[in-house]
Parts: structure tokens; sequence; C-alpha cells
């Protein structure tokens, strides 16, 4: 049991920082800096790319963030009583398929920049 609880952690990280940081960008994005935040080429340019980027990308993990959460937690209950290796090989399944929303959202959010903003992050009219 107390193997199952720790890969029910471990998989409920990636979607509950999602869901955390989805929910802080898309509600007030970080001020723009050096240190911390969705730090690209394109959402660097300016203070309105930044804003976009942050709020775009915080929506998309938002949404995923949830979504996996509710998934990974499902996927979990299931493999409750089972034995250590099939709640070890849910688990590294779950982190894996887990990854693909968090870096998927990245290419999104700059497809997005592309389509919103002009090479030097003017609006498109």
């Amino acid at each position: 049991m107390g193997f199952w609880v720790f890969m029910t952690v471990m998989a409920l990280l990636i979607p509950g920082t999602m869901l955390l940081f989805g929910t802080r960008f898309e509600r007030k994005p970080p001020r723009r800096n050096s240190v911390f935040g969705y730090k690209t080429a394109m959402s660097q340019r300016n203070d309105d790319t930044w804003a976009f980027a942050h709020r775009y990308i915080g929506r998309l993990w938002r949404v995923w963030g949830l979504a996996t959460l509710c998934v990974s937690l499902l996927v979990m209950l299931l493999a409750l009583n089972r034995g250590m290796a099939t709640v070890g090989y849910a688990g590294l399944i779950l982190t894996v398929a887990q990854l693909v929303p968090l870096v998927g959202a990245i290419f999104s959010t700059e497809r997005a920049l592309k389509r919103t903003f002009d090479r030097f992050g003017q609006r498109i009219q």
C-alpha cells in the first residue's frame, strides 16, 4: 500500500503542477523577467507577447492539468491492490503520457504567438 501511495503522489505531480501554474499564468501572468515564466524568443519580445503567451499556455495547462489529474487518479485507483510491478508500470505510463500535453502546449503556444504577432512582436491586424 505504501508504494501505491508513493506512486499515486508521483503520478499527480505533473498534472498538479500544470493546474497550479496554468491557473496562475492564466489569471495573472508574471511580470517579464529573466528568471521565471514561459521564456521563448517570441514570448519575450514585449509585454504584450509575454502576457499573451502566459495566458494562452496557462489556459492549456489548466484544462489539460485537470483532465490528466482525473485520468491519472482513476488509473491509479484501478491499480490499487495490484502488484508492485503493475503499480510501477501504471505510474511510468501515466508520467510519459502526461508529458505529451505538458510539452505539446509549448508548440501550440508558439503557433498562437506566430498567428497573433509579427516577428517584431506587433499584433497582426
